[in-house]
């Protein structure tokens, strides 16, 4: 693709925390120290920023000028309805006051979002679901989130929302924003035109998708809103370079990017717990800079042609093919 851009999520820059080293792996870092170390990054233009700050005192101004000073810019906003206050859920909380917060919550990275140019503010309730059978009310929970996705994007039609779909972690089962057919079944039924879906590659991985396929799906709804690189074994969120694990997979998701005409960032969700954050996102935008130059190499008639005669082994040859050239 040509003028690839890429950003990333400010929290691959701070201290990240796991249910084992609770203390964190690096130091903690203000928001000061995280943009400056995402300014190093080769390529690196675009940041989704979390909210609140790490700072509650720090005024969304004084960010826009830092990002401006470093000549980065913001892609996101992603409010913390994830986190401890949340933990029986967010848009689907038993609790009306815990549901009122969490909206609360959205409402002000809406206001953070135009003080920063973002371009969407989104949605991860990752706590919302369940965690045993007969736990939940599937229905109730279904309508809950239904209900608050259309009351916020409702309030706000200028702002442009989206959904980072997931199937578990921290809820042991999120719902009902699991899979790519379920959170476009969501909006749907939600009947808003300013929510979309940010297409996490290892979120698709872990719901049992081919990204490629996923990432096709929600364009051809009008819904993809965003694209994430990162990778992982499938059986959990472990937020991995590019291409360190599905290589092909990876290559597929770059060709269906070009497939569609993309022409927006591709932001890097990873979580380098022991390594450093610079190197290992610098090390992504290689790669797939790496294998943006293997898709210019594939002999796109010769795979057409395998894929309409289903022919696996001559696909993977055409494949292999631009790979060692």
């Amino acid at each position: 693709m040509a003028n690839l851009v890429f950003g990333a999520g400010i929290w691959a820059f701070g201290r990240i925390v796991d249910r084992y080293a609770t203390d964190g792996y690096g130091p903690e870092r203000s928001t000061a120290q995280m943009l400056e170390l995402a300014a190093q990054v080769d390529g690196l233009t675009y940041l989704d920023i979390n909210h609140p700050f790490n700072e509650p005192d720090l005024a969304p101004k004084a960010v826009a000028g830092m990002l401006d000073g470093l000549g980065l810019r913001a892609r996101a906003v992603t409010p913390h309805i994830y986190t401890r206050e949340f933990v029986r859920g967010a848009f689907t909380n038993p609790d009306p006051a815990v549901r009122r917060a969490a909206k609360d919550r959205v409402r002000a990275a809406v206001e953070v979002a135009a003080e920063l140019d973002a371009g969407y503010v989104k949605f991860w309730p990752g706590q919302d679901g369940y965690d045993m059978p007969g736990q939940a009310d599937y229905a109730r929970l279904w309508d809950l989130t239904v209900e608050a996705l259309h009351e916020l994007a409702s309030e706000h039609p200028q702002t442009r929302f989206a959904i980072e779909y997931k199937p578990k972690e921290p809820r042991v089962r999120i719902t009902p924003l699991s899979n790519a057919a379920s959170t476009l079944l969501a909006i749907q039924a939600a009947g808003v035109d300013n929510i979309g879906i940010v297409l996490d590659f290892g979120h698709s991985l872990m719901a049992g998708e081919a990204p490629a396929e996923a990432l096709q799906l929600a364009h051809r709804h009008g819904r993809l809103e965003s694209a994430e690189l990162n990778d992982n074994w499938r059986d959990w969120d472990d937020d991995l370079p590019v291409a360190s694990v599905h290589l092909f997979e990876t290559v597929e998701f770059l060709l269906a990017l070009r497939r569609i005409g993309w022409d927006r960032p591709v932001l890097l969700d990873q979580f380098p717990f022991r390594e450093d954050p610079v190197a290992a996102l610098s090390h992504s935008i290689e790669t797939i800079r790496r294998l943006d130059a293997v898709c210019d190499r594939i002999d796109l008639a010769a795979l057409r042609d395998a894929q309409e005669r289903q022919d696996a082994v001559a696909a993977q040859r055409v494949l292999w093919a631009a790979m060692s050239a």
